[in-house]
């Protein structure tokens, strides 16, 4: 499971931003379960993502298909990076730059 802070004034609406982001970035059904929302797209055979405790952060949980073809395995991700940025307010470069100062510390 990772987790992503999320930039200040993105975490205000957090859980509905968090399930509109992934209807429009996968474009499929969202499953609620409690407070966790899932879908399963291209090479995601499930994606479930909540609201960390302190309502700052996004817990996000995948379990990949390892015989999705090339050209899915891009489009899943490259739509995946997409709802992070949506849904985090950071963009890639930021969230790896946040996750690198996170490991040193």
């Amino acid at each position: 499971m990772q987790e992503y802070q999320v930039k200040r004034g993105f975490s205000k609406d957090l859980g509905t931003t968090m399930a509109e982001a992934l209807k429009e970035c996968f474009d499929t059904d969202v499953k609620k379960e409690g407070d966790h929302y899932q879908i399963s797209f291209g090479a995601l055979r499930l994606l479930d993502v909540t609201v960390g405790k302190d309502g700052k952060t996004l817990l996000v949980h995948t379990e990949s298909d390892k015989d999705a073809p090339d050209a899915v395995i891009l489009d899943t991700n490259r739509r995946f990076r997409k709802y992070l940025d949506l849904v985090t307010g950071f963009s890639t470069k930021e969230r790896v730059k946040k996750s690198k100062s996170i490991e040193e510390a």
